[in-house]
């Protein structure tokens, strides 16, 4: 009983940390709490299943607040070498891009969650992207993909999308 508890008062206390921090990784949460990444990743789980509207993004954990931005839907195509261009033109034009989604002929939408807003949060993604040898989601669809992108307004949305589009990284179909 005195583990579950224990278990129960971590959880807790790794819901608050989230919540009063802009972002959190699961490594800083292992080293806070004397505890593996692996078992971060299982209470995050636990507390998702529970309903905490933690989101988990490409550099660590944040609380999903209501917020007033405007969200907007993209649609992209482009090249592997070009998703660069593409992200630090929707962050130097004040958008943040909250994920990625790609239509799968066999698993339906795939979903990857970025919350990307900074050029330190680009420059972390495209290092992993590139040292771990990894594919983006947008490689098994020919480089067609959404993000829904959150700014301050439909106006800085549109111009996003018309520089994208300058730049011809919106997908025409």
């Amino acid at each position: 009983m005195r583990l579950k508890n224990s278990n129960v008062r971590r959880r807790v206390s790794i819901r608050d940390d989230v919540l009063n921090s802009d972002l959190i990784s699961a490594t800083v949460l292992a080293a806070k709490y004397g505890v593996s990444r692996q078992t971060i990743v299982g209470d995050i789980a636990l507390l998702r299943a529970k309903g905490e509207p933690i989101i988990s993004t490409v550099n660590g954990y944040k609380y999903q607040k209501k917020e007033s931005r405007y969200h907007g839907l993209i649609a992209c195509q482009h090249t592997i070498e070009e998703t660069r261009l593409e992200l630090e033109t929707i962050v130097n034009m004040g958008g943040e891009i909250e994920d990625v989604i790609v239509d799968h002929s066999l698993y339906g939408q795939l979903v990857g969650t970025l919350g990307i807003s900074t050029l330190h949060d680009i420059n972390d993604f495209m290092s992993r992207a590139e040292k771990g040898n990894h594919l983006l989601l947008s490689s098994l669809t020919q480089g067609i993909h959404l993000h829904n992108i959150a700014c301050n307004g439909e106006a800085e949305f549109l111009e996003i999308k018309k520089k994208l589009s300058e730049l011809g990284l919106i997908y025409l179909g």
